[in-house]
């Protein structure tokens, strides 16, 4: 006779009965005796007041990914589970020794433990349906090679220096503690199946044995919970997010050494400013739309880009000095004072210096003695082309006029005073009259002197004479105002320059340097579990 089958809500199973079991093998006839009267609907224990003892495990194989964005851990793991099956017993005597047998697991009752925080749909696609191990005393080993999305809350203060710490939570959906007690296995976190992760370093794991009473239910619900503790990897954020950031906090301090002839200096600070704002962006994605924690390097690149728009708003000021003309006042006693600067010190400044060649009054007053002594000397008919583009041309008669021979006297004579004037100046305060001044004085006295039949020559190269100095003097007033407000802006520039260098400095060192690594010595203070059980939370 073969072996006779026969239907069962768990499949087909073979009828192995005492008639039949001789053209039966002996697992087929285990099969048969476990499953004759078995039900996987109701809790395997004799006494309902009984509960079922389940014990935890697992063995983390990966961390495959943290998706900061949406604060969601996702793990590759094996999630062993044991129990006890007080219906799945037999004597291995009977069946020629078989002490351990794999069923489908659809075939036994298993328990309903779920991951409480899941982020992934409830469904049993990621789980693999696997053989259940019995042993010949009812204990059940299912061990589920699954994938698992845990929510997790990122903390990102530290970005890109940070650490995070996930949990895992497993525990009966349906069952309370009276019907399902879970407990963790020997050896509850396994880690020798562990495949390193290219972004996260895995610092610590721990697991801890919760008991939670709901204000629905007076029953207690026990429950499991893995912790992971992971480390980013930094080197692939340093020369991709804080070396460009660094890099572009120098750029920032160049728009100050930038001249402002060149016209760049505010395209230049734009220029950064948009670098920045891009950064920030390709950060922002990145991170979890959150606002309990501000990451540093965020807060780094926004004080960097106020520290970039303020320099915008310097370079506009700066500009604005180098460009004033002589329409504007001459530079208020409180800049100069404020600034520590002089009259004498802008007009060394202004000498010495490359970008802005102007004739020193030493030189002018030597010119003009020169042009003066060129009036005296020069032929009958002699035209010469002043600084100013005025031309002016002296003609003499054949005859000897002695008026011009006192015109000439006169010049000498302004040139005397002109000469002697300016010896006085030099050794004159601030306040006394102008050179200038004081030559258009000594040519209006000596006028005043002659009488009124000098002639018509010699009024008229008087009245040229005071042109020309009035000119001279205005000219010499709107490049010296002009020279004087450049000096100013330069000064103001270096001034801005190295206050925005201390606060590029402190700014870059307190942000990425000194708090994370604050942090990392707080963090080495942390307990190491290794594994281990943490004590229950109160």
């Amino acid at each position: 006779m073969h072996c006779q089958d026969f239907r069962s809500p768990y499949g087909t199973l073979v009828d192995c009965s005492n008639r039949t079991r001789i053209n039966c093998s002996d697992e087929q006839r285990l099969l048969y005796f476990l499953m004759r009267n078995y039900s996987n609907s109701v809790r395997p224990v004799h006494n309902a007041s009984v509960p079922v003892p389940v014990k935890l495990g697992l063995t983390l194989t990966q961390i495959f990914d943290m998706m900061e964005k949406n604060q969601i851990l996702i793990t590759n793991v094996w999630l062993d589970q044991e129990w006890h099956d007080e219906f799945l017993q037999w004597n291995p005597d009977d069946f020629n020794g078989i002490r351990r047998l794999n069923l489908p697991s659809k075939l036994i009752w298993l328990p309903d433990i779920v991951l409480y925080n899941n982020a992934d749909e409830f469904s049993n696609s990621n789980i693999m349906q696997t053989m259940a191990m019995i042993n010949h005393d009812g204990s059940v080993f299912w061990p589920i090679p699954t994938r698992l999305k845990s929510t997790c809350q990122i903390d990102v203060t530290y970005f890109p220096y940070d650490e995070q710490e996930c949990k895992l939570k497993f525990g009966s959906w349906t069952y309370n503690g009276f019907q399902v007690s879970i407990a963790e296995r020997d050896n509850a976190i396994e880690l020798s199946n562990y495949v390193p992760n290219g972004e996260w370093d895995l610092l610590d794991t721990s697991y801890q044995v919760n008991i939670v009473r709901y204000p629905c239910c007076p029953e207690p619900f026990p429950d499991i919970t893995f912790y992971v503790r992971i480390r980013r990897r930094i080197l692939y954020y340093l020369y991709s997010v804080v070396f460009p950031c660094v890099m572009l906090s120098i750029l920032t301090l160049l728009v100050f050494c930038l001249p402002p002839e060149s016209g760049e200096k505010i395209a230049l600070g734009i220029t950064v400013l948009l670098a920045f704002s891009v950064f920030m962006l390709a950060i922002a994605e990145s991170m979890p739309e959150t606002s309990e924690y501000i990451p540093l390097i965020g807060l780094y690149l926004t004080t960097v880009m106020s520290m970039t728009s303020v320099s915008v708003m310097m370079t506009v000021l700066v500009l604005n000095l180098h460009y004033r003309g002589p329409k504007k006042n001459e530079i208020p006693f409180w800049l100069q004072q404020l600034l520590g600067l002089s009259l004498v010190n802008i007009c060394r400044t202004v000498t010495k210096s490359k970008r802005f060649k102007l004739p020193c009054p030493e030189k002018q007053s030597v010119e003009r003695k020169k042009s003066i002594n060129d009036i005296d000397k020069s032929p009958r008919s002699h035209s010469r082309m002043t600084p100013n583009g005025l031309k002016i041309t002296c003609t003499r008669e054949t005859k000897p006029i002695p008026r011009i021979t006192t015109a000439a006297t006169d010049i000498n004579s302004i040139q005397i005073d002109l000469l002697t004037s300016q010896e006085h100046e030099t050794k004159q305060k601030p306040k006394r009259l102008s050179r200038f001044q004081q030559a258009e004085n000594s040519i209006r006295r000596r006028s005043a002197s002659r009488s009124t039949s000098a002639g018509p020559i010699q009024d008229e190269i008087q009245e040229t004479l005071h042109s020309l100095l009035r000119t001279q003097k205005e000219f010499e007033r709107d490049q010296r105002i002009t020279s004087d407000w450049r000096v100013i802006a330069t000064k103001v520039d270096k001034i801005l320059f190295y206050i925005f260098l201390l606060l590029t400095v402190v700014s870059t060192l307190t942000l990425l340097v000194v708090a994370p690594f604050i942090r990392s010595r707080t963090q080495l203070k942390t307990k190491l579990w290794r594994g281990t059980r943490r004590p229950q939370s109160d």
